[in-house]
């Protein structure tokens, strides 16, 4: 019956969440196709287990940066840097939540600034549009030399789910020097990067809601 309903009604999935751990089952399920054994296709390594939600139940919350040191810049220097790519304006010592694509909230020295991003300073394809990639290439990349958010250890990331005070909380404790709040990624932004053969960036996207790790395993 589920297998009816999947190919008569659901035109298409999107992993929205475990990209790396599909890559991996996949790469497995090829090494074992690869010792030329006799495959049925029943074999467990053909399958990985999954949790699947209709779009319209789903929620994608942001996902929030923040950065151990601003490469060798002072608080007022880096400001002065960000100027060139973004309108810059100081909001106070309430938390900033941005309000629409390309803004972004600021959590430095004590104080909260909202950036909004230039025309002209990002690309219209559907994954340089998207606010995480503003945010990594004329911030991350350009100015704090953090090219691989991925490996780095001078980024870190902090779901929507926690709030944005969690943000601020890191930085005056002297674990991290600034704190940057994104606004979240639409299902519409996420379908339009799959449907062009792309891949989401690392850590654009918090859904809401997750299963508890570990509730149901599937061993390969």
């Amino acid at each position: 019956l589920i297998t009816d309903i999947f190919a008569n009604d659901v035109p298409a999935t999107y992993i929205a969440d475990g990209h790396h751990r599909a890559a991996s089952a996949a790469k497995v399920a090829e090494e074992f196709r690869e010792q030329e054994l006799s495959i049925t296709g029943d074999e467990s390594f053909n399958y990985f287990i999954t949790c699947i939600f209709p779009a319209d139940q789903l929620a994608i919350m942001d996902y929030n940066r923040v950065v151990k040191d601003l490469n060798g810049m002072d608080h007022h220097e880096f400001l002065e840097k960000l100027r060139a790519e973004f309108d810059v304006s100081a909001v106070g010592k309430e938390p900033y939540r941005p309000q629409q694509p390309h803004e972004f909230g600021l959590y430095l020295a004590g104080e909260w600034y909202k950036l909004e991003a230039k025309e002209g300073t990002y690309s219209k394809d559907p994954i340089g549009v998207l606010d995480v990639s503003i945010l990594q290439d004329n911030v991350l990349t350009r100015l704090l030399n953090i090219n691989d958010p991925r490996t780095d250890t001078r980024v870190e990331f902090v779901g929507g789910i926690r709030g944005l005070q969690a943000l601020a909380d890191k930085v005056d404790r002297g674990e991290m020097a600034a704190a940057f709040s994104c606004y979240p990624v639409s299902i519409k932004q996420l379908f339009e990067v799959a449907d062009s053969g792309q891949v989401m960036p690392p850590k654009s996207t918090w859904f809401e809601p997750k299963t508890r790790d570990g509730l149901v395993v599937y061993m390969i």
